[in-house]
């Protein structure tokens, strides 16, 4: 297990250097001038040139490059230049929100999923197979800003059972806090149980057919048992898969939810850092982000070696 591991560490150095490259070309291949954004009206061509100067912005690209790399790996991943604040302080306020809002959100998804799944598994071919396969259909074309308008109209206006927006800290009211949260985790997990489902759904029916189900049930094993022990566990790979993957668009939608719920988060730190061009929080926001992604996906390689040994011992 020990070699497992150092060999998917060492696969994650390229991977991460590229994410980094990518990250920094992001910023500093877009249209404009830092420099003019940040001096604005006080822009003059002596101003514009000493803070380049003292930017590194007249240095080659590479150079800057590597510069940044540096700083990046010491920690540094640069300030704000409208507030101040560096990027660590500012992603260390909001990513609890964000992160509490994608648990909630994956939470939700798998509960919806998951015994969706398994029903529509054992009766594949039914009436209720046929007609959860449809709504998973319907749901994926359900954009997530309509789902978010039509949850607050109904729970929020009509209904008034929760808050439309806002946020509430965890430390000061713990049903406050969830009730904040409801609606938008409730919008994010719509959009993620459908794929969930359907992956579940496939691979759990060509389980169900193999040689060691039949012989289980021979045994006079109760059908849950053979569903949730024997059958669950080998089909989970796919799925653990696509919610390792989902969490990626799990981040993208919290950009869109954030922003309608008034929910204090990274989506939102990233989008006001889009329209103000605070180019230094963007660039180091996305970089944080894509590390999380990509750190995320190295746990769900951890956790295929736990579900299923041949994968760790294939490799040994």
């Amino acid at each position: 297990m020990l070699g497992f591991v150092a060999r998917r560490l060492l696969y994650l150095v390229p991977v991460l250097l590229a994410v980094s490259l990518l990250t920094f070309l992001i910023a500093s291949l877009l249209p404009g001038d830092l420099a003019y954004t940040i001096l604005g009206d006080q822009a003059t061509p002596e101003k514009v040139a000493a803070l380049r100067r003292d930017m590194g912005l007249d240095q080659p690209i590479w150079w800057r490059y590597l510069s940044w790399l540096g700083n990046v790996v010491q920690g540094d991943f640069g300030r704000s230049f409208r507030t101040g604040q560096t990027v660590l302080q500012a992603v260390a306020e909001r990513l609890p929100v964000s992160l509490e809002l994608m648990l909630l959100a994956q939470i939700g998804a798998l509960t919806i999923g998951i015994p969706l799944a398994i029903a529509c598994a054992v009766r594949s071919g039914s009436a209720f197979d046929r007609f959860m396969t449809g709504t998973a259909f319907s749901m994926l074309s359900v954009p997530a800003f309509l789902s978010a308008i039509l949850l607050i109209y109904l729970f929020a206006v009509e209904l008034r059972w929760l808050p439309a927006t806002g946020y509430i800290p965890f430390h000061e009211d713990p049903v406050g806090n969830l009730r904040c949260f409801l609606l938008p985790a409730l919008t994010l997990a719509l959009g993620e149980w459908p794929v969930l489902m359907r992956v579940l759904r496939s691979d759990m029916i060509a389980t169900l057919q193999e040689d060691y189900i039949a012989m289980a049930r021979a045994k006079g094993l109760k059908p849950s048992r053979i569903l949730l022990v024997h059958a669950l566990k080998p089909s989970s790979l796919t799925l653990v898969t696509v919610t390792g993957i989902n969490i990626g668009r799990l981040i993208g939608g919290t950009v869109i939810v954030e922003s309608i719920f008034a929910l204090p988060g990274i989506g939102r730190l990233l989008l006001n850092a889009i329209f103000t061009r605070d180019l230094i929080i963007l660039q180091g926001v996305v970089l944080i982000v894509a590390l999380g992604y990509v750190m995320i996906n190295f746990i769900v390689d951890l956790l295929y070696a736990v579900l299923d040994p041949r994968i760790r011992h294939g490799h040994a």
